[in-house]
């Protein structure tokens, strides 16, 4: 089982030549509205490459709550533990350039309202992955990451959006997932010594004493473990469209294989696999992928 304590939103996304900057206007010629949030984005990729997923979180009660749990839905993720609060719906401004590349904020709204004690101890058993991130209450995460060590389940935290860390925190998870920038981040929280985002995550896994997972866009992915090992998967070639949904698509996906029994090894090229194909579609679900379509593309990606 996986279970996901995470963020639901509305995304709101704009198409733009270019990306704006400080004090700038930039005008585009539409939008549309997508179901998103880091979490639900995670839960939904999960239950695509297979996974049975719980998510757990909080929505507005209010209209655009039935947008943000309709994919969710629609997919077979379990929603008995979500909660409707006074607070609005969380939502996003996306805007995605010619490129693909987005600049993105986020109202988080009832994100705030999510509570660890949404998760009951039967739900955190051995058999358990529990998957967060960090666009929820942070004190409500290292609750629930506390008491999940306590039950045996095994830990997933992607530390997106970066933020501070407990000192205690990377040790008690199993796995610490992050991009270039939040690797950097982290490392630097802990003041350690690293020139790039490979060395940051392999001095947060010797300093922590915990598996460091670091996504490196078109150079794939490298996981560094708390023995010293390295394990490096390269990146599906393609032309991206739109990669807001891609860090999510590949912590879905990793969260699945690793459920599924996959090695860490067997997990990344899954995960690294759906992390491509998420980015050739705009928007984040809807570009989410299914197991089949991972299982097909994977003889494509170099050993």
């Amino acid at each position: 089982m996986i279970v996901v304590f995470g963020s639901l939103n509305v995304d709101v996304i704009i198409g733009v030549g270019q990306l704006p900057k400080a004090g700038e206007t930039v005008l585009g010629p539409g939008y549309h509205l997508a179901a998103g949030g880091k979490g639900a984005n995670q839960a939904l990729a999960a239950a695509r490459a297979g996974g049975n997923v719980t998510m757990v979180g909080a929505v507005g009660a209010d209209p655009l709550a039935d947008t943000a749990l309709a994919d969710l839905r629609t997919a077979g993720v379990d929603l008995a533990r979500m909660v409707r609060v006074i607070e609005p719906t969380g939502l996003a401004s996306i805007c995605v350039d010619a490129a693909g590349e987005n600049q993105i904020v986020v109202a988080s709204g009832a994100n705030r309202m999510a509570r660890a004690d949404q998760v009951p101890d039967a739900l955190l058993g051995p058999a358990t992955i529990l998957v967060l991130q960090m666009e929820t209450p942070p004190d409500e995460n290292w609750q629930l990451v506390r008491r999940a060590r306590s039950k045996g389940a095994r830990i997933l935290l992607n530390v997106a959006p970066a933020a501070a860390l407990p000192a205690e925190i990377p040790e008690l998870v199993d796995w610490l997932v992050g991009n270039e920038t939040e690797a950097q981040q982290i490392a630097r929280q802990f003041k350690l010594s690293a020139g790039d985002a490979r060395a940051a995550a392999a001095a947060i896994a010797a300093h922590c004493a915990t598996n460091v997972i670091v996504t490196l866009g078109g150079a794939g992915a490298e996981a560094h473990l708390k023995d010293g090992a390295r394990i490096a998967v390269p990146a599906l070639p393609i032309k991206p469209v739109d990669t807001v949904g891609a860090g999510d698509s590949f912590v879905g996906g990793l969260a699945a294989a690793l459920d599924r029994g996959k090695s860490l090894a067997e997990a990344l090229r899954y995960a690294s696999v759906g992390g491509a194909l998420a980015c050739l579609k705009s928007g984040a679900q809807p570009s989410l992928p299914l197991l089949s379509d991972i299982e097909s593309r994977l003889p494509e990606l170099p050993a």
